[in-house]
């Protein structure tokens, strides 16, 4: 009983704290900004149907489902970094909460698994991250659990959540959605002789159905989508890590096999135990249904992406779930549980220490150009940001801020206009003399400045 609360205490602890640094922490450039735009951009013009990453300008990397949960919260409540990101939390306490139902022994307690999965260094980082991968991975979860369920007995409720994890994995992210389930459990079925029609179930139709009228309305009213997202993002991403019809990230030279790094580092400690089991307990698990499709759910996505060099750390995150139900299928057997359990939390919570110190939070407020936008609009006067702008400042300044060349900013204080301009280090040198000596350092951070010219103090 008192471990039993124990995990309960622990776990709503690890929420509070990623909660916190929810509130706490800056949007940061370029991927959870850029995001988080998007969304803003959809709540405040009201199109639902072509996400944009700037006025007019469509975003065609990725499906909508995690903007438009974004920008639900952001309508709903306000446009703030906490706001933004509760979806992702919401979505990750609801994964917690599902698979706690699967822990192998049903004697361990509830929240066993949901102080597990949290305790997960990369799941932790995305319950808190405006990003696709917390709703893929639901997705993905969706899919995988109830075709297990399907495949002990048909109910139709595990139907209609094995549709709608197919269609909100495509309105995710796409066709990897399909691409990460269906090897792992068509491996599964071929073990355990599962008739054809129950791996090529027309369900797998059915979710695809969900998810078409949406690619019909973003190609209607945004041509090119399709060729781009389908071609580009799923065939040419994957096999060229130098590809450069990326409109919107840029290239992502990795080693081979880095993705295995990924996972190590995603799930430390856990790994090394389950790894243990696996290689001690690979006949065991050949003949045992549960542990056969969780280390098939685990290890695909992984295999899969070892001949990629074009990924990041967060293509790691559909695994969480399965390595999640391994510990606990292996709890009972483990050594150094609690150790690597205490481990495991104390992560989280000196984070959360190493925050209270200046040096941390300048280093994480520094990626993100907040506090620059913050510093300008307290005034009347417009802000630009010299030749490039970030999402961050997009965001904070609610599309306001706008990007101009060197010979507008001379214009500018020609024609004795007041306003505020964010210029990098490395471009503040390519500003003519005469033009730099009339601009007054508002405020510096590590790579940028905001700039002032004819603003008055008062408002």
């Amino acid at each position: 009983m008192k471990k039993k609360y124990s995990y309960l205490t622990f776990f709503f602890l690890l929420v509070i704290i990623r909660g916190f640094f929810n509130f706490i922490t800056p949007l940061t450039d370029k991927t959870e900004a850029r995001y988080s735009e998007i969304a803003r951009l959809m709540s405040e013009t009201g199109n639902w149907i072509v996400p944009q990453i700037d006025y007019g300008i469509p975003f065609w990397a990725k499906p909508p489902l995690s903007t438009w949960l974004s920008a639900m919260s952001i309508s709903i409540f306000g446009e703030n970094e906490f706001f933004v990101r509760l979806p992702s939390l919401v979505l990750s306490l609801l994964m917690a909460f599902f698979i706690s139902k699967y822990i192998a022994n049903k004697k361990l307690p509830f929240f066993l698994p949901c102080l597990i999965l949290f305790s997960l260094p990369e799941f932790f980082l995305h319950a808190g991250v405006v990003s696709t991968d917390i709703s893929l991975s639901f997705s993905i979860m969706l899919i995988m659990i109830s075709f297990w369920e399907i495949s002990k007995k048909t109910s139709f409720m595990w139907e209609f959540l094995f549709v709608v994890g197919v269609g909100m994995g495509l309105l995710s992210k796409g066709p990897i959605s399909i691409i990460l389930t269906f090897p792992p459990l068509f491996i599964w079925g071929l073990r355990f002789k599962l008739p054809i029609k129950k791996l090529f179930r027309i369900s797998w139709l059915f979710g695809l159905l969900v998810s078409l009228p949406w690619y019909f309305l973003v190609e209607k009213n945004s041509p090119g989508f399709t060729n781009y997202f389908i071609i580009g993002e799923h065939f040419l991403r994957f096999i060229d890590s130098s590809w450069t019809g990326d409109k919107y990230g840029f290239p992502k030279q990795q080693p081979l096999g880095i993705i295995w790094v990924f996972l190590i580092l995603g799930t430390v400690p856990w790994i090394f135990s389950l790894l243990k089991k696996l290689i001690k307990k690979y006949s065991s698990i050949w003949g045992n249904k549960w542990e056969f499709f969780l280390w098939s759910w685990l290890l695909w996505t992984p295999i899969f992406f070892t001949i990629s060099k074009s990924l990041i750390h967060t293509y790691i995150m559909p695994v969480m779930v399965p390595v999640t139900l391994l510990v606990c299928c292996y709890w009972e057997t483990l050594k150094f549980k609690n150790f690597q359990l205490g481990f495991s939390i104390f992560i989280p919570i000196l984070l959360l220490i190493s925050y209270s110190f200046k040096d941390i939070r300048e280093l994480v407020e520094n990626k993100s150009d907040k506090i620059l936008v913050e510093k300008s609009t307290s005034r009347f006067a417009p802000i630009y940001s010299l030749k490039v702008k970030s999402y961050s400042s997009q965001f904070y300044s609610k599309g306001k801020i706008k990007k101009i060349d060197y010979e507008e900013l001379e214009k500018l204080i020609k024609e004795n206009n007041s306003f505020f301009i964010i210029i990098k280090e490395n471009k503040i040198n390519s500003v003519a003399l005469e033009t730099k000596n009339k601009l007054i350092n508002v405020h510096k951070r590590s790579g940028k400045s905001l700039y002032s010219y004819n603003v008055s103090s008062k408002k």
